[in-house]
């Protein structure tokens, strides 16, 4: 498995699916949530009303996954989780590290190969950027060493502030991939 760190706009990475640190209405919202809203267009909001009509009629919890279309996205999928909101007091980080392990579990049911993470629970969640990063070492690294996830080849970290591609870089700078 290739892991890649960078700084950028994670809804313009081809990648088969892309990861929605979403609020649990599932129908858009600021920060990286917003900006996957407008970039795929209208058809992802339908997709996510039709998730919230059947499947999550009272949202998605924290820690949760669900995959839709991607509409105008250049990926296959979008995985949308729900980071535990740390400012709300939700401060648990097995539920954080969940949101990683069910959406590469969700990208591994759907075939998908290549996978795009933002900082999920890093923005107004208030986790701070050594956690999301350690969350998400934690899963990756315990998940490979007990053969998971073979069929994805790639995770991208598409990272938003120098601040938090940083941090993401010294923690997966030491391992071999």
């Amino acid at each position: 498995m290739k892991i890649t760190v960078l700084e950028g706009d994670i809804t313009e990475v081809a990648v088969d699916a892309i990861v929605n640190a979403a609020n649990s209405s599932l129908l858009g919202g600021g920060g990286v949530d917003g900006a996957i809203h407008r970039a795929a267009g209208p058809a992802l909001l339908e997709a996510c009303r039709e998730v919230r009509q059947s499947t999550h009629v009272r949202g998605l919890p924290p820690g949760q996954a669900v995959a839709t279309a991607a509409g105008d996205l250049p990926a296959r999928w979008v995985i949308h989780t729900v980071g535990p909101n740390r400012n709300a007091g939700e401060a648990d980080p097995e539920v954080l590290e969940s949101c990683f392990e069910s959406s590469l579990n969700l990208a591994e049911e759907l075939g998908a190969t290549s996978i795009a993470f933002p900082a999920i629970g890093g923005g107004v969640y208030g986790w701070s950027p050594r956690d999301v990063a350690e969350a998400a070492h934690s899963v990756i690294v315990d998940g490979r060493s007990r053969g998971r996830w073979d069929s994805i080849d790639e995770v991208q970290f598409v990272l938003f502030s120098d601040q938090m591609t940083s941090v993401f870089c010294q923690i997966f700078d030491h391992d071999q991939w």
